[in-house]
């Protein structure tokens, strides 16, 4: 999801809105596919240029190869389904050998709105990404490091409603108009700032913003030695917590690196958790050396925890030797920082995947008690409530993680589309599981699921084919066996999916 919506394009009849999915035909949908869609936004975006075969192909196919006939099919079911233009002649013209261009006259009618967000009830916060004013491109870390540290210190209020990092960092480098950002993430203050690192020294500045008035609510610099930056950090937090809250409310003390280097480390690594095998691989070479550097800091152990269980979703699934390093090192974060709400919905993810569901129920209760507004233990739980039969909690809980974090990672996606699949809204879990976010992660397979409930039969066996190629290893049975189910009906669900579409047994 971008948090800037693009063009919407009107010719003739037709209105394509692109980011929402939708083709409109005098105000009324059309039936268009996923494929004809990307095609025809793809053509419309650049009306009266030759569009080459392959680069339409990479737009409705991304990453995939197909065979060539397959655009065929799919520009005449598209011409079928747009007719001709009331002045004769044809929407879509075949350039011989070469591709294909949209002749139509288009209208561009702007940025299609997103509909705001209603405010929370509670002081709602964004704080969006520090600018590094330094001449060191080395020193962004550093700034990205500041703002979600500010975050995480301001989440654990609960008198606030905070803004999850994914989401502000969509904003990074962007000029925008604050109250354009406000309406985007539905929250009515911002916190803004500039970092500089050098010499020893730290400068910051940041000020608090009321999007809604435009009012500067507080704005304060800093200038101290880099010793000093948790305490910076501790002051801005409880300047900000006052402005809002008119009171100081008193959390637990953060567990704070001793080794700079470390944090650095761990800042860095941090960006690339979600990423492919290679970037894992990185990651776990920063973190192991972050452990080496400071080994009393909770941070690095959490992370390297998460890392070893992205491991196995990249290898196909859990070794046991995978399986207990991760939870070793997920119950030492813990142990170092027992008030840090990020080390224990890990703890929790990973114990209900070892079906200590009692032990896992309770940490995840006290991260939420620790932290109301970190999405990613709402996204985390939400699977494990869904997987043990309480689907409607579990839909409830990731609707929370995206309202917190509107601009989420790829698996929140996938989240939602499994819960989607659990409740039998097989249509809604296809057109979440079909956004770029997430079309080409394993969430493929909850996909295949629902067109194959849905009795689209070849559209499932299609997804099931290109699911294989990444997953080669997987089987209905490993994974039924290996994933945290609490409720035999729900499995069943999922199996019968699976089989359906004809997903290995």
């Amino acid at each position: 999801m971008r948090p800037m919506q693009g063009s919407r394009f009107a010719f003739g009849p037709f209105v394509l809105d692109p980011d929402a999915g939708t083709l409109l035909r005098s105000d009324v949908p059309v039936a268009v596919g996923y494929r004809g869609l990307k095609l025809l936004a793809a053509l419309v975006g650049r009306p009266g240029e030759i569009l080459g075969k392959a680069e339409l192909m990479d737009a409705a196919w991304p990453g995939t190869a197909v065979e060539e006939g397959n655009l065929t099919v799919q520009i005449a079911q598209l011409r079928k389904l747009l007719g001709s233009p009331a002045v004769g002649g044809e929407w879509i013209s075949t350039v011989p050998r070469v591709g294909y261009r949209f002749t139509g006259a288009i209208e561009r009618l702007g940025d299609a709105k997103r509909k705001p967000l209603p405010l929370p009830d509670k002081p709602s916060i964004a704080v969006l990404p520090f600018v590094n004013v330094s001449n060191d491109p080395e020193q962004e870390s550093f700034a990205d490091g500041l703002t979600e540290d500010l975050i995480t210190d301001l989440s654990r209020s609960a008198g606030l409603f905070v803004i999850a990092r994914n989401s502000v960092f969509a904003y990074k480098g962007k000029v925008m108009d604050v109250r354009e950002i406000a309406r985007d993430l539905g929250v009515r203050y911002l916190l803004e700032g500039s970092a500089r690192r050098a010499a020893g020294r730290v400068r910051i500045n940041a000020k608090l913003v009321d999007a809604e008035s435009g009012d500067h609510l507080w704005a304060e610099r800093f200038d101290r030695g880099l010793e000093d930056i948790f305490a910076v950090q501790d002051e801005v937090t409880a300047k900000i917590v006052e402005a809002l809250l008119g009171r100081l409310r008193a959390t637990s003390p953060r567990n704070r690196p001793r080794n700079l280097e470390a944090y650095d480390l761990c800042v860095r690594a941090r960006k690339l958790i979600d990423d492919s095998p290679q970037m894992a691989r990185e990651a776990h070479l920063m973190l192991t050396r972050a452990v080496s550097l400071d080994p009393e800091y909770a941070e690095p152990y959490r992370w390297l925890a998460i890392n070893h269980w992205m491991g196995w979703v990249h290898s196909g699934g859990p070794t046991e030797a995978d399986r207990n390093v991760a939870l070793e090192l997920a119950r030492r974060a813990v142990a170092i920082d027992p008030n840090d709400a990020g080390c224990r919905w890990i703890l929790a993810y990973l114990l209900a995947y070892e079906r200590s569901f009692a032990e896992a129920d309770a940490e995840f209760a006290r991260a939420i008690e620790l932290d109301p507004n970190e999405a990613d233990t709402w996204a985390a739980l939400s699977d494990i409530a869904v997987l043990a039969g309480r689907v409607e909690e579990g839909l409830e809980h990731i609707r929370k993680a995206f309202r917190l974090n509107p601009f989420p990672a790829s698996w929140y996606y996938l989240t939602l589309g499994q819960a989607q699949y659990a409740a039998r809204e097989y249509e809604a879990a296809i057109e979440t599981l079909r956004r770029d976010e997430t079309y080409r992660t394993s969430s493929r397979r909850f996909l295949a699921a629902s067109l194959a409930q849905l009795g689209r039969l070849d559209e499932a066996r299609a997804e099931v084919e290109l699911f294989l190629v990444g997953n080669p290893r997987f089987t209905t049975r490993h994974w039924a066996t290996t994933e945290p189910f609490r409720d035999a009906a729900t499995l069943e669900h999922f199996v019968d999916g699976y089989h359906k579409a004809g997903l290995p047994e």
